[in-house]
Order: structure tokens, then sequence, then C-alpha cells
């Protein structure tokens, strides 16, 4: 019999997951849980507590296991979480909290009681996701149970024809994109969900990560689909050109997301073998909104919009979106508006496929005049091999200057120069880096320089390199 669910020790029938979800939910409402916290990698108990705490009507918020102490302070006080669950290692870390033990499909965790003094959320929330992942406080988006359904269903409707049986999971499911788009959409399809601990699939962390292991899981385990990181997707792709290999050729649909992938690397990655197709979302819509598909997509956008979603754009070239928004952020009450003002720029051609250009707030304003958007000139410089993030700045200067964080310690500077020198090639000359450094750390949810999802915490990035006085510039 096809499993359900797959993990690192055994295969779970439907029977075996739904009893195990019934005892987690009784569990659950005899410690009269409202508020559920998971710090958990990926396998079967992340899954069950998931379901569970949907089932139960309770509010749950599920935590990255990457996230610093102060990070994880701050959602279970402001969420107000009264119930904690974790593994012994990472309970490990928190030895004044009252810890006693549950075992949860079948893995033994640590529980701990807290008290109970959140800021208020909206009605109807069912879920919490954290959007920032940064050393500050990040914003605590709240979401209904149909709204993340409405994604999950759109997901499944749209990839219906490629017959997906099996997806493995390749982002921590306290990521929303996996948690909805993976998770959730696999279990309404009926799909076998495989789910390994995120070291089994190369993750070190949040910010090192190695395409080898990927590959050997994939290999291994024979997915239909699984959904990437564009810097994931990079490392993979440079690991098959360097050692002579494709794609296994049951692999059906790899979708791409969080951040910007660009053109060149999605025909780079299809080359070999790998079917990957770029969408967009956020987490005031629930995950994902639109995406490429097989016979209905076109380089350069990030696809149409999923059956779930509407999305127009505004007179000043924002793109907002409806149909399956949050219920609102957590500590603001306020009714929501039917379109929501996604913060991104871009337009939609006559065929209905959006094109991204960058975020409203990002964009700089050289000392020229000319508006330029730093995604453009980042995803230039990520498809130079040796580059593995770049972070544009230059608001009101004569010159663009980037941040770079090369794919290797070892890379020298004559070759990170040689990629921009690439980069720039394809540029016109008022958006060219003119000057560049190495970061002082990976761009990652752990040092503070990025989100969750990738997404370059630029503020953070900015305030760390202020000392950058001597810069190393273009030959002239």
């Amino acid at each position: 019999m096809t499993p359900a669910l797959q993990d690192s020790p055994r295969g779970w029938r439907a029977a075996e997951l739904a009893t195990a979800k019934d005892s987690a939910q009784a569990w659950l409402h005899a410690q009269g849980t409202r508020v559920l916290a998971t710090l958990l990698d990926n396998g079967a108990a992340f899954v069950v507590l998931d379901e569970a705490a949907a089932g139960a009507g309770l509010v749950h918020v599920p935590l990255p296991p990457f996230f610093t102490p102060a990070q994880i302070q701050h959602a279970l006080r402001s969420a107000g979480v009264d119930t904690l669950l974790a593994p012994p290692a990472a309970a490990a870390a928190w030895p004044t909290l009252p810890w006693q033990t549950v075992q949860i499909a079948e893995q033994e965790l640590r529980y701990a009681r807290l008290p109970a003094q959140g800021l208020a959320m909206p009605r109807g929330t069912a879920k919490i996701t954290y959007t920032s992942g940064s050393t500050g406080a990040p914003k605590g988006v709240c979401l209904r149970q149909s709204a993340m359904e409405r994604v999950a269903d759109g997901v499944v409707q749209a990839l219906g024809p490629l017959g997906i049986a099996r997806h493995l999971s390749a982002l921590p499911y306290a990521v929303l994109l996996e948690n909805v788009a993976g998770q959730m959409a696999a279990r309404r399809q009926g799909a076998t969900l495989i789910t390994l601990p995120l070291a089994e699939l190369g993750w070190r962390g949040s910010s090192q990560f190695d395409a080898a292991t990927l590959h050997a899981a994939v290999l291994r385990h024979q997915p239909d689909s699984l959904i990437l990181l564009p810097q994931m997707l990079r490392a993979w792709v440079g690991l098959l050109l360097q050692s002579g290999q494709r794609a296994p050729a049951g692999l059906k649909f790899v979708a791409v997301g969080g951040a910007a992938a660009g053109a060149p690397l999605i025909a780079a990655a299809q080359a070999l073998g790998i079917p990957a197709y770029e969408g967009y979302g956020l987490s005031e819509g629930a995950s994902v909104q639109t995406l490429n598909l097989p016979g209905a997509t076109r380089p350069g956008s990030v696809g149409r919009p999923l059956p779930h979603a509407r999305l127009r754009v505004a007179a000043d070239g924002e793109i907002e979106v409806a149909g399956s928004l949050m219920a609102g952020y957590l500590g603001d009450t306020q009714d929501m508006p039917e379109w929501w003002p996604s913060g991104d720029l871009g337009h939609i051609d006559a065929e209905g496929y959006v094109h991204i250009r960058g975020r409203k707030k990002n964009v700089l304003i050289s000392a020229y005049g000319r508006n330029i958007s730093p995604e453009w000139v980042e995803t230039a410089l990520g498809q130079q091999a040796v580059i593995r993030q770049a972070v544009v700045f230059g608001d009101g200067e004569p010159r663009l200057w980037a941040v770079l964080w090369p794919v290797q310690d070892s890379t020298s500077d004559a070759a990170l120069q040689a990629a921009v020198d690439a980069a720039n090639a394809t540029l016109p000359d008022y958006a060219r880096i003119t000057r560049w450094t190495r970061g002082r750390a990976a761009f990652s949810a752990e040092t503070g320089y990025a989100t969750a999802n990738g997404r370059p915490q630029r503020a953070a990035i900015l305030a760390a390199h202020a000392d950058f006085t001597e810069p190393l510039a273009l030959p002239s």
C-alpha cells in the first residue's frame, strides 16, 4: 500500500497518521492549549501536530529551527504561546523552562507550559508565521485555515495534469511556502509526502547547504516534485555541471520561489533535466500566488495567477493581490481590505503572465535621477557561478556598489571581479556595479542578513558594511 507519509525511519499509512493526529489532538485539548508553538525539524511529528492544531481549532506558531533565542522569545511572547514543543536537544538550550516529556507520532518530544500574555490577534487566526527572521522583532502574519486551504487547493488544481504522486519537502515546514504549497497541498492531493530531517537534505542551519546531499536524497527517494529557494537551485545546477550529471528523469516539477531566480538560472536548470518553474507569493497572501507551469510558462515571468488568486497593478506599478489574504497582523485587529498592496513593482502582460521588477521600497534613485531596482542588478550578479548572493546599494549616489557573498570562501578577488565584469556587460551603464566588498557573513536568517525565505535584510547588511571606504574599483 502506498504510504501517505514517508519519514526517515518508516512509512505511514493514512489510517496510522489519522490515529496519531487524533491522539495529538486529544493531548492538546487535555493540556488546555490555545496557542501552540513548535520548534521542530521536518518529520511526521510536525505534520501530525500541524493537522491536530487545525482540527482542534487552535493557533499554531511554527518556529524555524534556525531562529535565534531572541527571535524565539519574541515569537513566544507576542503570540501568547501557552504550549511549546521541541525535541530534547532544542529543549536543552532552555534549561529554565518546566519541560516534560510526550510522545507524538512515535517521536519523543519535550513540552513546556508557558504563561500566555500575547498581543491581540484577528478573529479566526489558525496560524502565525513570522515574516522577517531578522535580529529585530519580526512581524507576525495571522492566517485563517480557510485561506491556507484555498492556496493548497489552488496548487493541487494547477499541478493536477502532472500526476504528482510523491512530494519531497526540501524546505523547513516552518517556512510557509513549504508548509502550505508543499505539505498541505500534497496531503490534500493524496500524494505521498516525503519528510526527512533537514540535515538529510543538505541543510546546515539556514545558510549552509550541500547540493550533493540534496541530489543524493532525490536519487534515493525518487520524488515527482519539490520546492526550492533560488540559492538551492543554483547550487544544484552547479553540482550537476561540475560532475557531468543530470537530474533524475522521473522528476516532474520543481517550483522555485522565495526570491527572484531569473530566466538564465531556470534555463540552465531545465537544460540539466531539472523541471524548474518560477513562482511568486507572499506571506500576507498565505503563500504562493502565481506559478509558471509546463506548457504555460514565460521566461522572465513568475507565471500566471493560480486558481485561488487575483492580481492587478496599481497606478504606481505596485502589484496588488486578492483571494487568499491573511486575517491581519498580530496586534492589529482592523479588517483587511479586499486588495492587498504587495510592496512589489511589476506588470502583467497581455497573456496574464506576471513580471516582478523589484520591491517598491527598495527602488534606488541615483544622484543622476535614475530609478533602479536593486533586485534587477542582483539577479544579474547572482547568475555568475562564483557569486552565491549579492546585495546592491547606491541610493543618492552617482554609482552603484554591492556586497557579495561567494559560493566558496576560497574564491579569489580576481574571480569575483571577473564575475562583476560579466554581469556589468549585461546591464546599462547606469545600473553597473563600480565597487564591491565581500560580505562579513552569509546572507541568512542566522546572521540576520536575510529572511527565512532568503530575501536580504538590506538595512542590516548596509549597517554591517558601513565602514566600506576602500572599495575594489573596476578598471578604467
